[in-house]
C-alpha cells in the first residue's frame, strides 16, 4: 500500500491504495468530490446556522444535500449533534469514491478511518502519550467485515468537543459517519472510570454499531465484534 495525502479545508486525508492506483485523474476526480460536497454543506450551514452549533439531533424537515442527510441521519441514532459525524462521514464519502478504482482502501481523516479490502486490518488505539493502552492495544477487523469506520472521540485528547472525560472511545460501524457520532456519544458519558461499562453499553445498543472499544485511565471496557491484540512484540 502506498500513501497519498489530499488537503481541503480542515478536511485532511491521508490515503492509502495498491501501487500504481493513485495517479492525477483519480485526485482530481477525488477532490472534485470533496470539494463539492464540502460547498453544500458549508451552504447548508449559512442557511441554517444553528446546524453547526447543536449538540441535539437536527430535526429540520427541509430539503438537505446528499452530505447533510448522511451526517443528519447519524446524528440522530447517536442522539448528537450532526457534526459529530462530520469526519466520518467525509472519511466515508472518500473510501467510496476511491473503490470504484480498487477495492483495497484505508482513508483517515483526522483520526477517524474507512477501511475496505480482502484481508484481516489491525488498527492501533491511541489513548494518549500517557495511556498504558497506546502503542500496546490494537484491534483486529476480520476482512468480512470490511468496509467499515473506525472511529475515535477523546475528551482529554485533540481538539473536539466532548462532555465526557474518556481518553478514547473507538467504535465500528460500516457507516463512517455513525461510528464518528456514537464514539462522541459514547464518549460524552464516561466522566471517569466508572462509567466504562455503561458506556460501551450504550454505544452497542445504537442500530449499525458492530462494537466498542472505550478507555479511561488505566481501564477499559469492550464489546462487540472485535478482537483483542497486543502490539507489544
Amino acid at each position: 500500500m502506498e500513501r497519498h495525502r489530499l488537503v481541503l479545508g480542515e478536511t485532511d486525508l491521508a490515503i492509502w491504495l495498491p501501487p500504481q492506483v493513485w495517479d492525477r485523474d483519480l485526485a482530481k476526480g477525488l477532490n472534485d468530490v470533496l470539494i463539492d460536497s464540502r460547498a453544500r454543506l458549508l451552504q447548508y450551514i449559512r442557511d441554517n446556522p444553528d446546524f453547526a452549533a447543536t449538540h441535539r439531533p437536527w430535526t429540520d424537515p427541509g430539503p438537505k444535500p446528499g452530505i447533510v442527510q448522511q451526517m443528519t441521519a447519524a446524528a440522530a441514532l447517536a442522539g448528537v449533534g450532526p457534526m459529530a459525524a462530520v469526519a466520518g462521514a467525509f472519511a466515508g464519502l472518500a473510501g467510496q469514491f476511491l473503490l470504484s478504482s480498487t477495492d483495497q482502501v484505508i482513508v483517515e481523516n483526522g483520526g477517524d478511518i474507512f477501511l475496505a479490502g480482502k484481508k484481516d486490518r489491525v488498527v492501533s488505539v491511541y489513548a494518549g502519550a500517557g495511556s498504558p493502552f497506546t502503542r500496546h492495544l490494537g484491534i483486529r477487523l476480520a476482512a468480512g467485515q470490511l468496509p467499515c469506520g473506525v472511529c475515535t472521540s477523546s475528551g482529554t485528547i485533540g481538539k473536539s468537543f466532548s462532555y465526557g472525560k474518556a481518553d478514547a472511545a473507538l467504535i465500528v460501524a460500516p457507516d463512517p459517519a455513525l461510528a464518528d457520532a456514537a464514539a462522541s456519544a459514547a464518549g460524552n458519558l464516561v466522566k471517569g472510570p466508572g462509567d466504562l461499562a455503561a458506556a460501551c453499553d450504550f454505544a452497542l445498543a445504537i442500530p449499525g454499531v458492530a462494537a466498542a472499544l472505550i478507555i479511561c485511565g488505566p481501564q477499559m471496557a469492550a464489546g462487540g465484534a472485535l478482537e483483542l491484540v497486543s502490539l507489544a512484540g
